[in-house]
């Protein structure tokens, strides 16, 4: 059977005109991973952060959210989004990241602000070490005085532990408690409930959001709101998907993040500021909050072994700008 060249010519330019409204027609899809579940507010900003992604690039990029940590675990993320299993994903102390696994959890008390300002600056300092991994810092949706203690009953004093056995979330933080007194105990998030309800542990280290949203304000009901953290968990992308994006897809991809952060921070303050209330008025929780002259006493009692850590996994001069940031920023 043969083609006459009129017909040739009329199907080699169909097939062209075909792949081409395919390529204009291409769409990227990136899976963002978070371990929040859909009563946390931070999920209300993950999908509107979708949201801005599809409407700045009208619709060539599109963000999948996957809550409840159901693409991965708690300490995967690095391992996920270079493996491709997510695209985006919160990211925790891992040592590929050296600086950023001993900094984005700092013992330091800093001014609320200009939050957004001082994690973008953050994000800056570690950016270039997030590239060696093969990653692209995106937003923070956490903040500095979410991370806090529980505990069953009242507890006197934070800093004598007394050997109760406190859920830790890494290294640092286990440092800073056998510092004090007490025994740590690594608890992924989604095992917190459980392993209080049965005594594995006495008291928990833990983000407020988080801490909510799993509803363990009815196992350990006493807070101690220490304040003694800057916290900057950071959500990163694959560094080749993002590449790979067009230059006004990463614009608009970098520009949707940093307004998500704006939008969700007074969500965010005002939904767990209620949390807290709701527990306190409705579920026989308690709120305490320690002085100015404990929390000064608790963050000098451990920034000097912290500091050995930082100086050796940041480098002298990376350390000494990223204490520089925080000082800046203090109360």
């Amino acid at each position: 059977m043969y083609l006459n060249l009129k017909t040739a010519t009329a199907s080699a330019l169909a097939l062209a005109c075909g792949l081409a409204a395919g390529t204009a027609s291409a769409e990227t899809t990136l899976r963002l991973s978070t371990y929040v579940n859909e009563a946390d507010i931070r999920y209300a900003g993950f999908t509107h952060f979708a949201d801005l992604v599809a409407e700045k690039t009208g619709g060539s990029v599109k963000v999948e959210v996957f809550p409840s940590a159901t693409l991965h675990g708690w300490s995967e993320g690095v391992d996920s989004v270079q493996g491709g299993v997510s695209d985006i994903s919160w990211i925790n102390a891992d040592n590929r990241l050296p600086c950023y696994a001993v900094t984005s959890l700092y013992p330091a008390e800093v001014s609320l602000e200009d939050q957004t300002g001082l994690d973008a600056a953050y994000a800056a300092l570690i950016r270039d070490e997030a590239a060696n991994a093969g990653l692209v810092p995106l937003f923070n949706s956490n903040y500095s005085y979410d991370q806090e203690w529980w505990f069953e009953e009242p507890v006197a004093d934070i800093g004598n532990l007394d050997g109760k056995l406190v859920r830790s979330i890494g290294p640092l933080v286990s440092m800073m408690i056998e510092t004090w007194g007490g025994e740590p105990v690594f608890v992924a998030p989604k095992e917190v409930f459980q392993s209080a309800e049965r005594g594995v542990v006495d008291g928990i280290n833990m983000g407020v959001a988080t801490y909510s949203s799993w509803k363990l304000w009815t196992v350990m009901p006493y807070m101690v709101n220490a304040n003694l953290f800057y916290g900057n968990i950071q959500y990163m992308m694959n560094k080749a998907k993002f590449d790979a994006l067009s230059a006004d897809e990463q614009a608009a991809l970098t520009a949707a993040a940093a307004e998500t952060e704006a939008w969700l921070q007074p969500r965010y303050e005002a939904w767990v500021d209620q949390q807290v209330g709701n527990a306190v008025m409705q579920g026989g929780g308690a709120a305490v909050s320690i002085s100015d002259d404990q929390r000064a006493s608790l963050i000098a009692s451990v920034k000097p072994k912290w500091d050995e850590t930082v100086n050796a996994a940041c480098g002298g001069e990376l350390a000494d700008s990223i204490r520089a940031l925080l000082a800046s920023h203090a109360p």
